[in-house]
């Protein structure tokens, strides 16, 4: 008989809390990937996934863990953290911190800072280009990235349009603030993830510049398949001075239990 995952979603504390419980295994192990996703698609700044009733089937298993930690890893950067007790070793694999409850989760990680983070929901059409930079402007001159908000205009309208022109779904834009780097994502509700080879495109083609462009003015980016469609995103930071190697994981080797 095939093994279950029964996932619970409480985000009514200072960081989204996952809580798993059955067993983890090959059958099960792609629900649970999907549950993580469809959180972190929403750009927490980070999440705690308490896998107190949660056994582990086979120990290759909590590689899923690992696996999400890394797809997730340059966008939305949210620290992962596991709650965990007993015997804790089958969950030291994946590298992530492991606190026996959720209350010192939230401790490790720190309070919370929303103002780094704004979002906004567009249906595709005429006009969510511009309410997308209007989003931008404002974030840049929030966050005092003034120097910012040119690129980051480019790539949320090439974002945008893309949605407008072939996804066609209701879509949500997400900005991020990381030290000194600004991330600009998109969600929507299509499956297909962009293909990019990085060759010129002709000026007389229909289309296609668009991720050129993302990535001539993008430091770095990617998409992000999720439970119902995809985040398109691009990472661009201050200055070159300003580029951080944090990782954005979090707290990695810092691990009790």
């Amino acid at each position: 008989m095939p093994s279950e995952v029964q996932h619970l979603v409480d985000g009514g504390q200072a960081y989204p809390v996952v809580r798993l419980a059955g067993v983890l295994d090959a059958d099960s192990g792609p629900a649970v990937r999907s549950a993580l996703l469809e959180v972190l698609a929403g750009q927490p700044e980070a999440l705690v996934v308490d896998v107190r009733d949660l056994a582990v089937g086979r120990p290759e298993a909590v590689a899923v863990l690992q696996d999400v930690a890394r797809e997730t890893s340059d966008w939305p950067c949210a620290h992962l953290a596991l709650c965990a007790t007993g015997d804790t070793t089958p969950w030291h694999d994946t590298g992530l911190p492991i606190w026996p409850t959720t209350d010192e989760a939230f401790a490790a990680l720190g309070a919370p800072a929303p103002e780094h983070f704004l979002t906004a929901a567009l249906e595709p059409v005429m006009g969510a280009a511009r309410r997308s930079r209007e989003l931008v402007t404002e974030a840049c001159a929030r966050w005092e990235l003034a120097h910012m908000a040119g690129p980051a205009c480019i790539v949320v309208t090439e974002m945008v349009n893309n949605v407008i022109a072939h996804a066609r779904t209701a879509m949500t834009v997400l900005l991020g603030l990381h030290g000194g780097r600004m991330t600009v994502a998109v969600r929507d509700r299509s499956p297909h993830l962009p293909r990019f080879s990085g060759d010129p495109v002709p000026v007389t083609s229909y289309g296609g510049r668009g991720l050129l462009l993302i990535d001539s003015v993008a430091n770095n980016w990617g998409s992000l398949a999720v439970p119902d469609g995809k985040v398109v995103w691009a990472s661009l930071n201050g200055t070159d001075e300003q580029a951080d190697d944090v990782p954005c994981t979090g707290m990695a080797g810092h691990t009790r239990g």
